[in-house]
């Protein structure tokens, strides 16, 4: 049987090697973006690539948006069995300081990196919970682990996406139903946030030194937490 990865926040650099990875397998790819046109270029690249793949556009903090999604998915495509929320803010929507974030500065990150994970986990979870199956795969970045006051507003959203997702992984054992969260510590190779700094460094602190990393490696690593369902969370990227 054809199993089915959704893919929300498609973009060029997790996304790409997500869907690249998973349809090598034979998975069919649900592109899940904001913006319909690129999203139909994205599924027509990896149809020409040999991966079944079918776009639908959606705003991943609009959770209306989001729930019209995944009844078209499931619809057209049939049942999600494996979500992979990668949506991401580019690095405009930062803080320079810790100092500066405020209730406002909040808001993009919060959306995007908690309420949005939180909102297609219960769109998802009562028809993988029938089912006795399923998977739900989440993102995060460095902000969260290690001090950068550049990214203080995403580390204080991302940090709140790890204890609902590790605490989720937590009640769902047993149940089938596996989620795990990649915590990324390098600039993806190919991402519109490797795009973006290239085209404004001063986005960047001066002095700072970004590890990169290639949406390929980071397809597998998610291949990996697929198959071996084993742990809640794992850090790639990070400086040892």
């Amino acid at each position: 049987m054809t199993r089915t990865i959704a893919i929300f926040g498609y973009g060029p650099g997790l996304g790409v090697g997500t869907a690249r990875r998973f349809g090598k397998e034979g998975f069919r790819v649900a592109i899940v973006g904001r913006d319909a046109e690129r999203a139909n270029r994205n599924a027509d690249r990896l149809i020409a690539e040999g991966i079944e793949a079918a776009a639908f556009a959606a705003d991943v903090t609009d959770a209306g948006q989001l729930q019209k999604a995944i009844d078209d998915v499931t619809a057209t495509i049939g049942p999600i069995d494996v979500a992979m929320h990668g949506a991401a803010a580019d690095p405009s929507a930062r803080t320079p300081s810790t100092l500066e974030v405020d209730v406002a500065a909040l808001a993009v990150p919060i959306a995007l990196k908690l309420h949005s994970p939180i909102q297609l986990t219960r769109a998802l979870l009562p028809a993988m919970l029938e089912r006795g199956e399923g998977t739900l795969l989440f993102s995060s970045g460095s902000s969260e682990r290690y001090l950068l006051p550049y990214l203080a507003n995403f580390g204080v959203a991302l940090a709140a996406q790890r204890a609902y997702i590790r605490q989720l992984h937590a009640e769902l054992r047993g149940t089938g139903v596996y989620v795990g969260l990649l915590n990324i510590g390098a600039l993806i190779g190919d991402s519109n946030a490797e795009r973006l700094l290239a085209e404004n460094p001063q986005l960047a602190p001066p002095g700072i030194q970004i590890p990169r990393i290639t949406n390929a490696e980071l397809g597998e690593h998610y291949w990996r937490m697929y198959t071996q369902r084993a742990h809640d969370e794992l850090d790639v990227g990070f400086p040892s």
